[in-house]
């Protein structure tokens, strides 16, 4: 074999070993089908809209028909607009005061959670303090302990400092989110490089400028998670406000639907079915329009923070 077959030979193995290992690459980025996979993710996905098609589909029937037809069909007409028209009118419109009312405990009671878990977080994972894990250790001990069990003590507290069947009754307890400081701490300590930290007190900059203007920024991915995490908590929220509030006026709507869904028990019921269905996708609506707007940060929010530089 000649010295120009040899070399001739040299380059095609090695053009056929790059062939090999790109065949190798793509075979790899394939995704493997799965049929039990497959047939697991539509049971799942039957599971999870069917609840929302039937509030959608019951909305459209008049009270006689939500109770005499199937569930999951239309009855004999389209009402969905003159349900809507009177949960807006009926008892003087209260369902928008207790929609008003989720609002504030949301932009106040969420928002202002957002704000502190953001603070506490970086705080504890970019400042060194006497104390500093034994604050960090009690954050995660009041991650593990449910809402429920503190809802009876609180109301307690509430009580002896004359804050019951009042806003704040639900505000104040909405602005502890251990979860969320935890998350913030978590994505702060590979999201926010020190020398960025250091290089700004070197230009003169105060803590709280340096929060706001740059810390902020690299933070934004976790902040809109927790953030979502607490407006889906607060609107969502029925047991604290339910022993908290006693006057209708501050109700949300998680507890104003309630109420009027018991009206169909009792020694002179009036059930009204229909604008509890009604007022149920109402509700619905705005939480999902705020998850579509935010679910793009959802991903990078959660797992950042986890990944090693």
């Amino acid at each position: 074999m000649t010295r120009e077959q040899r070399q001739h030979a040299k380059k095609r193995a090695a053009a056929e070993k790059k062939r090999k290992k790109l065949k190798a690459g793509d075979s790899d980025r394939q995704v493997k089908k799965s049929p039990v996979m497959l047939m697991f993710m539509i049971i799942l996905a039957i599971y999870t809209l069917t609840p929302l098609l039937w509030l959608i589909i019951n909305s459209t029937k008049t009270q006689g028909d939500l109770l005499s037809t199937f569930g999951l069909w239309f009855g004999n007409g389209f009402n969905l607009f003159d349900n809507i028209k009177e949960l807006f009118t009926y008892r003087d419109g209260v369902y928008l005061r207790w929609f008003g009312n989720t609002l504030l405990y949301v932009v106040v009671g969420a928002g202002g959670a957002t704000l502190l878990a953001t603070l506490a977080g970086y705080g504890l994972a970019k400042f060194n303090f006497p104390g500093r894990r034994g604050v960090f250790a009690t954050v995660i001990g009041a991650i593990a302990v449910p809402g429920t069990a503190l809802a009876v003590p609180t109301f307690l507290l509430f009580a002896q400092l004359g804050l019951t069947n009042t806003p704040w009754a639900v505000i104040l307890p909405s602005l502890v989110s251990p979860f969320g400081l935890y998350l913030i701490w978590s994505y702060a300590v590979n999201a926010v490089p020190m020398e960025i930290i250091e290089a700004a007190r070197m230009d003169g900059a105060g803590e709280f400028r340096i929060f706001f203007q740059i810390v902020s920024r690299l933070l934004a991915p976790g902040i809109v998670t927790v953030l979502l995490f607490a407006i889906v908590a607060t609107w969502n929220n029925y047991f604290l406000p339910l022993i908290m509030l006693s006057n209708p006026k501050w109700y949300p709507l998680t507890v104003g639907l309630s109420q009027w869904n018991a009206q169909a028990t009792g020694s002179s019921p009036e059930p009204i079915f229909n604008l509890v269905v009604t007022g149920s996708l109402v509700t619905v609506i705005p939480i999902v329009i705020i998850f579509l707007m935010l679910q793009r940060f959802w991903e990078s929010g959660l797992s950042a923070g986890g990944v090693k530089q």
